[in-house]
């Protein structure tokens, strides 16, 4: 998608993605990698017993960092040279996620604005829901920078 064809669709929403499974091992591989070993989400058995979910559950910043993957799956980032992770604004995990869900996303295309350095600014608002769920497990303002191809 060109800057051109960005613009044009401020306001649009785009999705939802197919559905992915959230299974243990990966929430015990983003424990590792975080440090986050809290019991709500790698004790199995303990979970089972005491937590108010009744099983593990993902963290939520597992469940956030599925947004580039979620991106990727909507809108990509083919008409351009490259893009880079500015970061997220408004960061909310109304719901948690049980571990053996599934999820989704939908991308609301929320502004595209020019940097006046060859680089372009977007903001995606990101909901992420939980099948058979009332309420998001993740929203987010996703801002990204892109710089577009000069060769096409």
């Amino acid at each position: 998608m060109s800057v051109e064809e960005l613009q044009a669709r401020v306001g649009e929403t785009f999705g939802p993605t197919a559905w992915r499974t959230v299974d243990q091992d990966m929430v015990d591989t983003f424990a590792t990698l975080s440090g986050d070993r809290q019991w709500i989400h790698t004790d199995v058995e303990r979970a089972a017993r005491e937590s108010p979910f009744g099983t593990t559950i993902a963290h939520g910043n597992l469940t956030l960092s599925m947004i580039d993957g979620f991106r990727d799956e909507l809108v990509g980032l083919d008409g351009f040279e490259l893009g880079v992770n500015l970061g997220y604004d408004r960061v909310r995990f109304p719901s948690p996620v049980p571990v053996g869900a599934r999820v989704r996303a939908v991308l609301e295309l929320a502004a595209v604005s020019d940097r006046g350095d060859g680089w372009w600014q977007v903001v995606q608002r990101f909901t992420v829901e939980v099948e058979g769920g009332t309420r998001p497990a993740c929203v987010a303002d996703s801002v990204i920078r892109v710089r577009p191809r000069t060769d096409a």
